[in-house]
């Protein structure tokens, strides 16, 4: 197998969806890092105490997230790879019992007679061919395009530039001047979590302003109710 086959086979750069990894980095971040500002602003603390958490989440919270993003990808490649050489084993020690499976698996798809035996012919004349069959129907499993480091760095980059929008009025405040700056935040973070989610329609069947809709108000439920604990819990502090 030449490097660029190989690349791909295990989840490469070549062809990588990265975007979704993107897109549900940037609604995590958003949503826990508003959800901090909120619970901070309801218990009426100051604006430094809503960056040290904000940011102390972010970072943190971010880091996790692509921690676990890694290791979720890592382990679902070294499954596949360990029940795939069980799979070419079983082919060296048990041949004809596999073969037996392949045409199992062939009359399911309405093979029969001559065309079934011409189908177990062919799929068995080419190991690789046969242990992708079995993979598929006895397992269901299938060889996905991941590539965990990458995946994992792009979660963390997601999480930390949209999760940085809820924290972007307060570090920038003297700049902003008066008002609100919660509204703002509020405001900007609603924007930057319906783009998001229009974006994550991509992956789905439903409409571009429903997901973007649906996933701000995810956000925004989110905040107030750390909003609203923050500020029945202001009087312990």
């Amino acid at each position: 197998m030449d490097k660029s086959k190989a690349l791909k086979a295990h989840g490469g750069t070549n062809g990588y969806n990265w975007i979704s990894d993107f897109v549900y980095g940037g609604i995590d971040g958003a949503v826990t890092t508003f959800a901090v500002v909120a619970g901070v602003e309801g218990a009426s603390l100051s604006t430094g105490i809503i960056l040290i958490l904000g940011f102390a989440n972010l970072f943190a919270d971010g880091f996790s997230m692509a921690v676990g993003k890694y290791s979720s990808d890592k382990t679902e490649l070294e499954e596949y790879d360990r029940i795939k050489q069980i799979e070419y084993k079983h082919l060296k020690e048990k041949p004809e019992h596999e073969r037996d499976e392949v045409r199992e698996i062939m009359e399911r798809y309405g093979f029969k007679g001559k065309d079934l035996k011409r189908a177990v012919e062919v799929i068995t004349s080419d190991d690789d061919a046969w242990v992708d069959l079995m993979m598929r129907n006895e397992f269901n499993m299938t060889q996905e395009n991941i590539n965990p480091i990458f995946g994992g760095f792009v979660t963390f980059l997601s999480f930390i530039l949209i999760g940085f929008i809820p924290l972007m009025s307060y570090v920038f405040r003297d700049l902003i001047g008066g008002g609100n700056v919660f509204v703002l935040t509020c405001v900007l973070t609603s924007l930057a979590l319906f783009v998001v989610g229009a974006v994550k329609s991509r992956f789905t069947v439903r409409n571009w302003v429903l997901c973007g809709l649906e996933t701000a108000f995810i956000g925004g439920f989110a905040a107030s109710i750390a909003y609203f604990i923050g500020a029945m819990l202001q009087g312990l502090i």
